[in-house]
């Protein structure tokens, strides 16, 4: 009898040690979402989900004897150190469902961009030993095999706007291994690497950093499933032929050394990887870098829309922030009329953040393209505001571009057009989700909308410049 007791009593402690530690774990977490750059919307989902799960706990160690019980802060732990992946973003839906018909919906753990194409993410946190790959009889959990396949199946009859071109199934405690050959089998399963572990950057007085670092995954397993392998082959052909069609006109930068004084815009050059200098040796090396994988474009490509070429070479992005400062007041507000509060702010965030050193981080080592419309666009926009300067780095810029046909994405043109949902910006945002490539852009109105439409759409975002005449 004392000898039950006794283990009776030793299972209670092991228990309410578990309930600490997890309660730990909720507050860490907590504090890693306030910091972290998620947007508003998943994070907001997020911080619910860990509260809701930390009143649990603290309903757990208020009792006596606590009863056997199942923790979620695992789970969403994995979320989060999925959700840091430098390659992960468009983040648009975070642990909800998506409702495929009035009857019908099925749950997915996070909507994003993966390497620049839409997909859906399933989290695992479960031990290896628990997951089984076909249903048994009489057990009212499914196997991971008919589990897949529903999700599979859903994502293939999801509305266009939120159809993934991939599924991505992490498990955070690995897999034994023939259920991976199970998953190469039957669906086709890649390996995807990711770090097994995720920070954040956190800035401190005096230029110090400190590295906040999630918890570790050692033993996590990733695989991509596509959902569509016929469509993954035309995308493939597409994109080659398209390749094939615009691989001439371009010009040479060796013969742009008349352009040298641009310092700041020539610096931000310098780091993309030019189109024309990859052709001077063998003219398919570009094209053969498309076909070769449709989905890895997104680390090689970059669409810019106009607000982020008038950006680029507007005169406060180029050294003329000192220069308008010291212009008395009175002729800048003859100069820019209403316009003069919104152009001293974007001086002062020029000061203090220079556009063109936060963009070389993003865009360094990827080559340029830019639509039709934009081109267009942006052509008309400097032709009737530009300065002779403003317009000498326009045309400096262009050449290390590549136009290409507008050309969007079935996905973004399936979106309603509306006042927020433009048609014009469907098309820009559109070409660049076509080619897999994230588009840089000042305009977070449309990106926001877009998000509420549950799609998620690959940006890199900036804060917007005006052309001074400069």
């Amino acid at each position: 009898m004392e000898k039950r007791e006794s283990t009776s009593t030793s299972t209670s402690t092991i228990a309410s040690l578990a309930v600490e530690d997890a309660k730990r774990r909720c507050v860490s977490l907590i504090q890693r979402l306030t910091t972290s750059k998620l947007s508003l919307s998943p994070r907001t989902t997020l911080s619910r989900l860990i509260h809701s799960e930390l009143t649990f706990l603290h309903r757990l160690s208020s009792a006596t004897s606590p009863p056997s019980f199942s923790l979620n802060i695992g789970h969403l732990e994995a979320v989060l150190h999925v959700l840091q992946q430098p390659f992960v973003t468009g983040v648009s839906r975070v642990c909800k469902p998506i409702k495929l018909s009035h009857s019908c919906s099925i749950y997915i753990d996070i909507v994003c961009s993966l390497k620049g194409n839409p997909v859906w993410f399933i989290v695992s946190d479960r031990n290896s030993r628990y997951i089984s790959w076909d249903t048994c009889s009489g057990n009212k959990n499914k196997g991971l095999k008919d589990k897949v396949q529903q999700v599979l199946d859903a994502a293939r009859h999801s509305p266009v706007t939120l159809r993934p071109s991939s599924v991505v199934l992490f498990f955070s405690n690995a897999v034994d291994d023939d259920i991976y050959q199970n998953l190469k089998i039957h669906f086709g399963a890649i390996h995807l690497e990711m770090e097994p572990f995720s920070y954040q950057e956190l800035e401190l007085e005096d230029n110090w950093t400190n590295l906040e670092l999630g918890r570790f995954f050692p033993d996590a397993c990733v695989v991509e499933i596509k959902v569509d392998k016929d469509l993954c082959r035309e995308m493939e052909e597409s994109i080659s032929d398209s390749a094939n069609a615009r691989i001439d006109g371009l010009i040479c930068c060796k013969k742009l050394d008349d352009y040298s004084d641009l310092t700041s815009l020539c610096l931000l050059v310098l780091g993309m990887k030019c189109w024309c200098c990859s052709l001077d040796d063998n003219i398919e090396l570009e094209v053969s870098l498309l076909k070769q994988s449709w989905r890895d474009a997104e680390s090689k490509l970059v669409n810019f829309d106009t607000t982020a070429m008038v950006a680029i070479v507007s005169g406060i992005s180029n050294g003329r922030t000192d220069k308008l400062l010291a212009t008395p007041e009175s002729e800048l507000r003859g100069r820019f009329k209403g316009n003069y509060d919104f152009v001293i702010a974007q001086v002062d965030s020029e000061k203090k953040n220079p556009i063109h050193s936060e963009l070389s981080t993003v865009i360094s080592g990827k080559q340029g393209i830019i639509s039709e419309s934009v081109r267009l666009e942006f052509l008309e926009l400097i032709s009737m505001c530009g300065g002779p300067n403003e317009k000498r780095r326009a045309d400096y810029f262009l050449n290390f571009l590549k136009a290409v046909p507008d050309c969007p994405s079935t996905r973004l043109m399936s979106l309603p057009t509306t006042r927020k949902l433009a048609l014009k910006n469907k098309v820009v945002f559109g070409t660049g989700d076509y080619w897999s490539a994230p588009t840089v852009t000042a305009n977070m109105a449309f990106v926001r909308a877009v998000s509420q439409t549950g799609m998620s759409l690959s940006v890199i975002e900036h804060r917007p410049r005006a052309l001074i005449g400069d």
